[in-house]
């Protein structure tokens, strides 16, 4: 009786033990077999990262090939500013020239942020282990708006001085006589083109 319950408690491991395995499996599949794939870090320096996220993806010539793993800030006091330090994991397989550039970029409706990475022609200096490249920074959201305002801004003004007849463009919409010496001479022009022949000499 007792060598039977052992045998049965002995059936039910295995079964849970291959179960799992089998769940391992198929959460590092999900994860693209991260924990087993060999890779170096980087790391990519910008003034501001407009939120990137731990995890984010890193693609290089448009292929996922990494990710952020860890984000810090530096101050330099000499130069008395503030970097952002984006230490990014990249797989082994992948060569980064040192001259490629780096900027955030936005995926999908959703604005999740990840790093596009856009290769040079340097491969003979590839990046390694730990060395840095400097990114090209995001345009903050609210400079976005800002530009967008002084552009309607600077339309509205246009509008408002061509409705009140100033500059060439209005006094030629809504004044008549400007309308009338122009309508004027293209009609002497239709009817005498050999003017515009005398003049053309007269400037050689």
């Amino acid at each position: 009786m007792i060598f039977g319950k052992t045998k049965l408690e002995l059936k039910v491991g295995v079964f849970v033990f291959i179960g799992l395995i089998l769940l391992l499996v198929f959460v590092l599949s999900i994860g693209g077999f991260k924990t087993w794939s060999s890779g170096y870090r980087i790391n990519l320096i910008f003034n501001f990262v407009n939120g990137v996220k731990l995890g984010a993806p890193v693609r290089f010539a448009g292929v996922d090939v990494g990710e952020v793993k860890n984000i810090d800030l530096q101050f330099k006091a000499a130069e008395n500013h503030t970097n952002v330090c984006l230490d990014v994991w990249i797989r082994d397989v992948v060569r980064i020239p040192a001259d490629s550039t780096v900027w955030v970029n936005t995926l999908g409706l959703l604005g999740e942020k990840y790093i596009e990475i856009v290769p040079g022609k340097d491969y003979a200096h590839a990046l390694k282990e730990n060395e840095s490249l400097v990114g090209v920074d995001p345009v903050p959201t609210n400079e976005l708006f800002s530009k967008a305002q002084n552009i309607m801004s600077n339309l509205d003004s246009g509008i408002a001085r061509i409705v009140n007849k100033e500059g060439t463009l209005g006094r030629l919409l809504y004044d008549d006589k400007v309308y009338n010496e122009l309508e004027a001479l293209v009609a002497d022009v239709r009817k005498n083109p050999w003017k515009l022949l005398i003049k053309a000499k007269e400037k050689k």
